[in-house]
């Protein structure tokens, strides 16, 4: 099974999200893409370690030429490979080696601790400030620059899973 290609993308007020990497992780797992499985990238190389558990929705795809990428805030720290239906809140825009990177920020449907965030408004101002201030500066050990544009609510987050999603079938479906 291709975790990318051969799971649904669920919808944009219930994506599917597979987990990469698990929040306290100093690896960075990627998924791989012609064998679908998910794989070792690197150790990071900085002192961090991931705030958040971190995936990617199968079956879309954004401008840096991977799938779209999720944080998801979860109680307990998820395994990679684990589906999580999430429930995205808020979007970060960001521009990562000369791409748009964005990353959605979400909160899983099947954890009642989380049940009333629906929106940016409703998270911690911390954690969306852990976020930004972890996504500026994991790379700057090796002298890249991440430049942060925004953060938005949920309207912009579904707007951007939806551009995802018909990018992979324009990108990758219709190309066949």
């Amino acid at each position: 099974m291709n975790l990318w290609h051969d799971l649904s993308s669920g919808t944009k007020k219930s994506m599917n999200v597979v987990i990469e990497i698990p929040r306290g992780s100093k690896n960075k797992y990627e998924i791989d893409k012609e064998t679908g499985l998910i794989r070792l990238d690197r150790a990071m190389r900085s002192s961090q370690d991931y705030p958040f558990d971190y995936g990617f929705v199968p079956r879309t795809l954004w401008d840096d030429g991977d799938a779209l990428d999720v944080i998801v805030l979860t109680t307990y720290p998820l395994s990679p490979g684990i589906l999580v239906n999430a429930r995205p809140v808020a979007v970060v825009k960001m521009i990562d080696s000369g791409d748009s990177d964005d990353k959605i920020i979400a909160v899983p449907e099947h954890d009642p601790r989380w049940d009333r965030v629906k929106d940016l408004k409703d998270l911690n101002p911390y954690t969306v400030k852990e976020i930004k201030h972890f996504f500026e500066t994991y790379k700057s050990i090796d002298g890249k620059v991440v430049e942060i544009k925004g953060v938005s609510g949920v309207k912009q987050a579904r707007e951007a899973f939806d551009r995802s999603v018909a990018l992979y079938k324009q990108q990758v479906v219709d190309r066949g």
